[in-house]
């Protein structure tokens, strides 16, 4: 049949490009595009796919050979795009040594954690808050001027590593951590924010599919969660407690969908361990680091209703977008979730927004689109998307110690259900 010999070649291009190897459930990073009309008229956006972005009138999608049959079956014609998209990933990356080079896996993460504690012991402090379902820790590193004791000062969190392949989403918060520390004594504006608050750091709140990818499949995105139906894992950014399950566009019910929900809020170990974290915090502020995209993105992400402090979080965002910006010259946008990207309902952002009205974001890291290298960064760029980031960080927590949060968003909102906003350039779909 035509759709078979289709995926043949592509899986032989695939082998011939040196792309990850099929990992046992035969995930097998094919990348594949089809015309944006063809993707709306066949009604794509519910079907489960793993999405990649939007960009010159074509939906890029990391297909397995069920989701080519699925295509074949719909007759949608597709383009194959994994040797002139591997070729673009791959370009100027180095080795600095290991399987996963200069990026850190889970056990590489907590060795530099507990050498930041070991060398900080006063300012530092590891927290294991919680266990994966392969046993894995959750790791969370306290920085304060009194770390071991609760002293309910205003809190301030950055995560990294919600989906497993965006592997720069781990060194960023990881570098901070380190920064502050390092920067302690002899940085007066850094020691005095560490002084007047408690920074939690969790690298990776997803270790289980962290791991999965740099051993097995390098695209995996969701946790190791054994559903049901005998496929694996669910999107804990779908997972979180406020809006969870809204509708079925930004976020999917099937277990076989790569924005799997779960099947209940916090279902998941990865995100019961945020809240037990988060509820216990003073919060002020959070950002949960994700790639790609180049995008800093705020509450709403379930409904395009603007959110009660729209106004604060565009300020804010566009502070920090300014701050990246005056670094290395490289734009983040910014803007309401729904609008400026796609609907997602149950994502951490909307979560820790709805407990106070802290200002909640999430930065899409770069590069800006899967032409400059997709979730596959530059190791000799880690310090530089680190750099740019840094400012605006920095802002963040300075902004959070001066604006205690009080709002009961919960009891302001009432959702309204609504349709995503138009594309725009270079369009990521799901984060």
């Amino acid at each position: 049949m035509l759709w078979m010999r289709r995926i043949a070649l592509v899986l032989a291009a695939l082998a011939l490009a040196g792309a990850g190897a099929a990992g046992p459930e035969g995930e097998d990073g094919l990348i594949v595009s089809v015309a944006v009309r063809d993707f709306a008229s066949a009604r794509l956006r519910r079907a489960g796919l793993d999405l990649l972005m939007e960009k010159g009138g074509r939906v890029y999608i990391v297909a397995s050979p069920g989701d080519l049959a699925a295509l074949n079956a719909r007759r949608i014609p597709f383009t194959d795009e994994t040797l002139r998209l591997r070729q673009a990933s791959l370009r100027g990356l180095s080795a600095a040594g290991g399987i996963n080079g200069a990026f850190h896996d889970a056990l590489e993460t907590e060795a530099e954690l507990r050498a930041l504690e070991a060398g900080y012991p006063e300012l530092a402090s590891v927290r294991e808050i919680g266990q994966t379902l392969e046993k894995r820790k959750i790791l969370a590193l306290k920085i304060s001027d009194n770390a071991a004791s609760d002293e309910r000062e205003p809190a301030l969190l950055f995560v990294g590593c919600h989906h497993a392949r965006e592997w720069i989403s781990v060194e960023v918060p990881l570098l901070f951590g380190r920064y502050l520390l390092q920067s302690y004594a002899t940085d007066p504006a850094v020691r005095a924010l560490v002084d007047e608050s408690e920074v939690w750091i969790v690298p990776i709140a997803n270790p289980d599919g962290l791991e999965y990818s740099v051993r097995v499949y390098r695209y995996w995105r969701k946790n190791r969660r054994a559903n049901a139906d005998r496929t694996f894992g669910v999107d804990i950014n779908r997972n979180y407690g406020y809006a969870w399950g809204f509708d079925d566009v930004g976020s999917s019910g099937q277990p076989a969908s790569e924005v799997y929900r779960g099947t209940a809020a916090f279902s998941e170990p990865e995100t019961a361990a945020i809240r037990a974290l988060v509820l216990g915090l003073d919060l002020r502020a959070m950002i949960s680091f994700h790639s790609f995209g180049q995008d800093i993105l705020f509450p709403w992400g379930f409904t395009t209703q603007a959110a009660p402090t729209d106004a604060e979080l565009r300020t804010v965002g566009r502070a920090m977008a300014g701050l990246i910006e005056g670094v290395n010259g490289r734009p983040y946008l910014f803007g309401e979730a729904s609008s400026a990207l796609y609907l997602t309902n149950g994502d951490t952002v909307d979560w820790t927004y709805s407990l106070a009205g802290a200002p909640s974001y999430t930065i899409e890291l770069p590069p800006v689109d899967i032409d400059h290298g997709g979730f596959f960064n530059d190791e000799a760029a880690i310090g530089a998307i680190f750099e740019e980031n840094r400012p605006a960080m920095l802002y963040l927590i300075r902004y959070g110690i001066d604006h205690p949060r009080s709002l009961d968003i919960r009891r302001l909102v009432r959702p309204k259900r609504s349709a995503p906003g138009p594309a725009r350039r270079s369009q990521r779909i799901q984060r």
